[in-house]
């Protein structure tokens, strides 16, 4: 389907974009990589009177990696920027692992991590992420910039902190530790699909197997991506081990209520989630950043 009318803004600087969206307010929608926001047009669940092109702004596409080895990514960072960058690779591996599940590459490669994100879409990966790591959000508007943490800003379906005059400008992840692992799993009807459920873990493992620090970040089983604080705290001083994890799957069972669609019911997709617990985590140990 054709969008409806709307006019088109191309500013050439972050404090044009933003004076646009202090005039417009909730008449206007900023665009970046436009992989969700078109298709939301065409299908009239979004029917803005002006649409801001952020796609020109300089600066907006760096990756930074800063001296206590956090990492920024700026708004206009694609996900295949993201999956082939050296620095997200090494210093924040979960990205890295996370980005093959996304979509598919032509999306990939004209999609945005941070509109991923502002998008809010609960079954999407990259909400997930910034939830396991405890990323931290930069809203910047006319009147200046504030920082949000992750645990803040999903609010609901496809419902964000970020203000009508603001703009998603960057996302920090904190520096990943030297005994931390984890894993991306998920399932779906067909690779690069949204997912029926999916489950970014994070651990971190003392020289004892022992787990120190836990995450489990769910999508596609709530209106946002969601933690399960109690499955997490059975976690914390047990050894990383089959029998640790299965007991960290029963909880998330019967924690979590997935809403049903035609897709999978509650039941179903409960068991997913109970399913994708065991596994991820002990694909976490197998895999990404396993201590030496």
């Amino acid at each position: 389907m054709k969008a409806p009318p709307f006019t088109y803004h191309r500013p050439d600087t972050l404090d044009a974009a933003l004076s646009l969206l202090a005039e417009h307010g909730d008449d206007a929608k900023i665009l970046a990589g436009g992989q969700s926001l078109i298709p939301l047009m065409g299908l009239r669940m979004g029917r803005p009177d002006h649409i801001i092109d952020i796609g020109r702004i300089p600066g907006l596409s760096d990756i930074t990696v800063h001296d206590d080895r956090s990492v920024t990514l700026g708004a206009l960072v694609r996900h295949e920027q993201a999956n082939t960058s050296a620095d997200v690779a090494e210093h924040q591996p979960l990205i890295a692992a996370t980005m093959p599940w996304v979509a598919h590459r032509a999306i990939r490669t004209r999609g945005t991590v941070l509109g991923s994100i502002a998008h809010g879409d609960p079954a999407a990966e990259m909400p997930a992420v910034v939830l396991a790591t405890g990323a931290t959000l930069v809203a910047t508007s006319a009147s200046g910039r504030r920082e949000i943490a992750a645990r803040d800003f999903f609010e609901g379906y496809l419902d964000t902190a970020l203000r009508a005059d603001e703009i998603l400008t960057e996302v920090t992840f904190p520096a990943w530790p030297s005994d931390a692992v984890g894993s991306v799993v998920e399932v779906a009807r067909r690779h690069g699909d949204y997912a029926l459920v999916g489950l970014v873990a994070r651990l971190e493992i003392d020289a004892g197997d022992i787990i120190t620090n836990a995450a489990l970040a769910f999508f596609g089983a709530a209106s946002t991506a969601i933690r399960v604080p109690t499955a997490e705290d059975i976690l914390l001083g047990a050894r990383a081990n089959a029998k640790t994890f299965a007991s960290a799957a029963q909880i998330v069972a019967s924690e979590l209520n997935p809403p049903a669609d035609i897709h999978g019911t509650t039941a179903y997709r409960k068991h997913l989630a109970s399913t994708l617990t065991r596994q991820g985590l002990e694909a976490a140990v197998a895999t990404i950043g396993v201590p030496s």
